[in-house]
């Protein structure tokens, strides 16, 4: 059987692209993410006691990985991108239907007679990426303390200290950039980007992220044989 689905509406987030994206929504807290609904579903009453509920989960689509199609096996982060598992096994993009699911919470509810939307903190998503589905988490169903979480039972290491040069430092001024803006490419930076082979890995290497409407270039750096750190090399405008 096939279904046919349409987007609720389209999430506005500070991710331009996939690259920046933290690899789960609650470890950029300092961000915010909002669903505004489509013009078919602009109706305040789909959002009718919404507010009773802290935290709500997201049906997605990973809609810049369709055109790549699915794997039946991929590398998780968390293995250090080297050893392969089935794709159900993991929060991989590549999946077979291209949906993912993702737990926010809930800052407020807008409601205009142009613009219905639902604000959340924090959040996993690149901008744009379609919703096709909301549901209201429920902790006496959705939580289970004793669950097993093979590879991913442990929570995520430290992340890195992020330093700003002091061109950077000049170029975030000149731009206005906003100090919750600023503490948001740290926030993200600090979470290590780069694929999974090469976290807790100094290199040459510059990098470049596209958050909000502003480019960052940065790079790792050591610190010494045990610590490694992210600076931020330079802020320009995105073309």
């Amino acid at each position: 059987m096939n279904i046919q689905l349409s987007p609720l509406g389209l999430i506005h987030s500070p991710y331009q692209e996939k690259f920046s994206v933290p690899r789960q929504p609650g470890l950029v807290n300092a961000t915010t993410s909002s669903l505004v609904f489509n013009s078919d579903f602009n109706d305040p009453d789909l959002l009718d006691n919404v507010e009773q509920f802290s935290h709500f989960w997201l049906v997605f689509a990973f809609h810049q990985n369709i055109k790549s199609g699915w794997k039946a096996k991929v590398r998780p982060p968390r293995l250090g991108g080297n050893k392969k598992v089935g794709v159900l096994a993991s929060r991989s993009s590549f999946r077979p239907n291209h949906l993912g699911l993702s737990l926010l919470e809930l800052s407020h509810v807008e409601r205009s007679p142009n613009k219905l939307a639902m604000h959340f903190k924090g959040g996993d998503l690149v901008n744009g990426t379609p919703i096709y589905d909301v549901k209201p988490y429920l902790p006496y169903a959705d939580s289970i303390p004793e669950a097993q979480a093979g590879y991913a039972q442990l929570a995520p290491q430290q992340q890195l200290k992020v330093n700003w040069t002091q061109q950077a430092l000049q170029q975030a001024q000149l731009l206005n950039i906003e100090q919750t803006q600023r503490l948001v490419f740290e926030q993200v930076l600090a979470q290590d980007p780069r694929p999974a082979y090469k976290q807790n890995k100094p290199d040459d290497r510059e990098y470049g992220v596209a958050l909000y409407q502003f480019n960052i270039r940065w790079r790792i750096l050591e610190v010494n044989a045990s610590e490694s750190q992210v600076e931020i090399v330079s802020v320009t405008h995105a073309a």
